[in-house]
């Protein structure tokens, strides 16, 4: 209470400071070790005695001395000025104002354990609990908001260019609205709107583009006029500004006041949090179920949910998991009072200047700038990639580094004229955890069971409300809520190296507020290992296109074209070459690498059974594909596979290239659930596959093989095992172009071979490559459904047009006795069904007559 008080007291006088030889200066020293003025910058060091030890952690800013003082640099306008910047109240309010804690664990069993305490992980606590789950435990190994939370800018926004991440991102802002009422914790949460400036007229494009995707959900967003936007920020410079996009509602939030808040609402509802508890090593059991060790013991757990932040790779290491997370520089400054802005009557809203790349917000009387710098600029912490994160780091800060951010400062004050009044009071440079494509992971991981991720948030404050809900829904409903796979953990592989994670999360920083065009290409990190035999072959002639790893051409060169990677809103340079190789597979005959398709081959005693439980479709014959659909359990799309049955109980399934691990987690988990005595092999990077399609496809490989292939004897949708130029294929005829064609599964190292045997045999038809962008349109005209687009979590079999491929007459069970039930004036019985389906409330179909 002594430590508390003399906070309180420390805090209270600071900010009655006026001029440093008045009665409060002299009541501010009075409360300090040491006050000395460092002409040359006008700074206050500040050296408190406090006695702190390594509970409470470490402060911002700090050197640790060598008596185990903590200085903190408060630079300032002129010495003795009134100090009422955030940052300095943070600190106090950390020290003094902390929610006290005790290391303690309770109970040695959970139904969930979360490890990690910053806004995401407590956030899913809360939702957990207030949800009903009974024994949700935090785990956090220093203090609640540690790590990324405590020193973020606290940011929100309605906007994403995401149509779902929009919803995470508005059910975020509506529950940081009516938190406070529901715990009695102040959230610190302002709400002034925010404006997305255009400075060129491409910018202008790309705000109406957004325009058109804003209708899905109900949140206010629109295109302004310059006008409008000086009346909203009257302070800006307009000599550059085309145009706005506005969001009203957007705004910022304290951090660590939303993470209390979250806190407390999750003890009301049940939830236990501790700290500070350092898990220390995890163990799967034979059941599935975790054995979390810690200091204190172990606690059983039904599931865990890594939501470590930067600390999220070391807890993925302790069950050889290497996640392709790194931790990056991000500095923001806070300045001194603004006249301009103390004089206006409302708060200004958050502005993003795209061209300058930095956002600006207004803090108390001065204002709040951060920049994003160049991928050449901005700084990674790597050595926390390959040695882990230093012992004991929780609350410090990076040294800060104008020099980095001065030309996005420039470019600020060229946009807002006063920021040359302001002096900087504090600079803030702490770590965010980049993925590589700076979107989270988020749901449960491929290869370990009950092993769940909440992790990656690169702007963790906005996601953190909504990410909870999202992830506690699909942890007690067996599905997520809404489809979100641009956020599947799974969507990365053993082919995220540490290079290429450093090299993207790089690009993903410096390119935060580039242009984002349709069918964008980043090239940072490519080629990965993961290629397929034809890359070196075709990388020449095309311009590849990045799928999960693999590069895959997406349109081919011809003389005359204009080259390379042009993005437009309008008719881009691929425009007409992809027009010509539609016409080629239309007319002639064109040949396509698939190989990124995910490759599964499954067998055993219980192979039918298992693809019979898993797919909405009926198990092909021996010889025979078709095209499948599992179901979530509440009949949402999951995943379109095809489904090839080579040989009595063998079979090969085939997936996109982006939803390889997301279909195998699924498989894999149908597999455990149901006891299936089944082998699953991914053949995925062993395998290469070739699409011949086109009128005349059939003559081409007709030259090339003594087997017939006729209508009459090589019908669509049959699979053959047969030679190609005296090289093996599994040939499926099918083709996602909607024309005549086959897919040829092969060894990857014959593809070359293949490759130019059916371009030699063609020679006659005029044969010549196609790309994907080709093959999306041919499938467009055809009116076939693409998963992700048509199909995901989002839509039913039936709303996506595929009734064709859904057989609703699949036998599930026998009836054993029944009768006519007088008492409920309804027909009764009894029945065997499978396990998943004999819910109270499952509704089944029995054929009486």
């Amino acid at each position: 209470m002594g430590l508390l008080m003399a906070g309180v007291m420390v805090y209270d006088e600071l900010n009655k400071v006026g001029d440093a030889n008045s009665g409060n200066g002299s009541v501010f020293r009075a409360c300090t070790n040491n006050i000395r003025v460092i002409n040359s910058i006008s700074t206050w060091a500040i050296n408190l005695e406090v006695g702190l030890d390594d509970h409470y952690g470490y402060l911002p800013n700090q050197r640790i001395c060598e008596r185990g003082k903590i200085e903190h640099e408060i630079v300032t306008k002129r010495s003795g000025e009134k100090c009422n910047c955030l940052f300095l109240t943070a600190i106090f309010f950390f020290i003094f104002s902390r929610e006290a804690s005790s290391p303690f664990l309770g109970k040695d069993r959970a139904d969930t354990v979360i490890i990690g305490g910053g806004c995401v992980g407590v956030s899913l606590a809360y939702h957990l609990a207030k949800a009903g789950l009974k024994d949700v435990v935090l785990l956090e190994k220093s203090e609640l908001t540690a790590g990324s939370t405590w020193h973020a800018a606290g940011l929100t926004t309605y906007f994403h260019p995401g149509i779902n991440l929009k919803k995470i991102h508005a059910y975020s802002i509506r529950l940081y609205e009516k938190l406070e009422e529901e715990t009695g914790q102040a959230v610190g949460f302002h709400q002034p709107g925010s404006i997305r400036i255009a400075s060129t007229p491409t910018r202008v494009d790309e705000f109406k583009y957004q325009m058109t995707r804003a209708g899905w959900h109900p949140t206010e967003q629109y295109l302004i006029t310059p006008e409008k936007v000086q009346e909203l920020f009257p302070l800006l410079n307009m000599d550059k500004v085309l145009a706005g996009l506005y969001n009203p509602g957007d705004g910022h939030i304290d951090p660590y006041s939303l993470t209390m808040a979250l806190a407390a609402g999750a003890r009301k509802y049940g939830a236990q949090l501790n700290y500070p508890v350092q898990v220390t090593n995890l163990n799967v059991r034979s059941d599935g179920t975790w054995e979390v060790e810690t200091p204190l013991g172990i606690i059983q757990a039904k599931r865990i949910v890594n939501a470590a932040g930067f600390w999220a790779r070391d807890i993925g290491k302790m069950i050889g998991l290497q996640h392709p997370l790194i931790p990056v520089h991000h500095q923001y400054v806070v300045t001194s009072t603004v006249p301009e802005v103390k004089a206006l009557k409302k708060e200004l809203p958050v502005i993003r200047d795209l061209e300058g790349s930095y956002y600006l917000r207004q803090e108390r009387d001065g204002l709040l700038f951060g920049p994003y710098e160049s991928e050449e600029k901005m700084k990674l912490q790597e050595s926390w990639v390959t040695n882990g994160v230093p012992p004991g780091f929780g609350k410090e800060l990076f040294e800060s580094d104008l020099d980095r951010i001065m030309e996005h400062i420039e470019a600020a004050m060229e946009m807002v004229p006063v920021l040359r009044k302001a002096d900087i009071i504090n600079t803030i440079s702490g770590p965010i955890t980049y993925s590589p494509d700076i979107l989270p992971m988020v749901g449960p991981h491929q290869g370990v069971r009950n092993y769940w991720v909440a992790i990656g948030f690169g702007y963790g404050i906005i996601h953190a409300g909504g990410m909870g809900k999202y992830l506690s829904d699909w942890i007690l409903e067996g599905e997520p809520p809404f489809d979100l796979i641009e956020v599947d953990p799974n969507r990365y592989g053993k082919w995220t190296t540490t290079e290429y994670t450093a090299a993207k999360a790089r690009e993903s920083y410096g390119f935060n507020n580039i242009v984002g065009y349709p069918k964008e290409e980043r090239f940072a990190g490519r080629p990965t290992e993961r290629t397929s035999g034809l890359y070196d072959l075709l990388k020449s002639k095309c311009s590849m296109g990045f799928h999960a790893g693999w590069e895959q051409p997406h349109w081919f060169y011809k003389p005359g074209d204009e080259t390379g990677y042009r993005p437009s809103f309008r008719r881009t340079n691929w425009f007409d070459p992809v027009g010509r190789e539609y016409k080629q597979v239309m007319e002639k005959v064109g040949v396509i690498d698939l190989s990124p398709f995910g490759k599964f081959k499954v067998k055993g005693t219980d192979s039918v059974k298992l693809l019979d439980h898993l797919f909405a479709n009926v198990v092909p014959k021996v010889g025979s594909t078709n095209i499948s659909h599992m179901l979530t359990p509440r009949g949402k799309v999951y995943a379109e596979l095809t489904v090839s049955q080579l040989f009595p109980g063998e079979f090969m399934l085939v997936t996109g290239s982006g939803s390889e691990l997301h279909d195998l987690r699924w498989i894999e988990e149908e597999i455990t659930r149901g006891g299936y005595k089944v082998e699953v092999e991914n053949m995925t990077d062993e395998m290469g596959v070739l699409s011949v399609a086109g009128p005349y496809a059939r003559q081409v490989l007709q030259n090339l093989t003594n087997e017939d292939l006729s209508d009459a004897s090589f019908k669509f949708l049959q699979c053959r095992h047969l030679k190609l130029s005296n090289i093996a294929v599994t040939a499926i005829r099918i083709s996602y172009t909607g024309e005549l064609g086959w897919e040829l599964y092969h060894r990857k190292e014959d593809s070359v071979p293949l490759y130019s045997a059916i371009m030699e045999a063609g020679q006659k038809e005029g044969i010549d490559d196609f790309g994907t962008y080709a093959l999306n349109a041919l499938r467009l005209e055809k009116g076939f459904r693409a998963w992700g687009a048509e199909m995901n979590c989002d839509t039913n079999p039936l709303e996506a047009g595929l009734e064709y491929f859904v057989k609703l007459n699949k036998v599930i069970g026998n009836t054993t006795s029944g009768c006519f039930s007088y008492g409920a004036q309804q027909s009764l019985a009894f029945a065997y069904v499978p396990m998943e389906l004999s819910k109270v409330g499952q509704k089944l179909e029995v054929e009486l007559l």
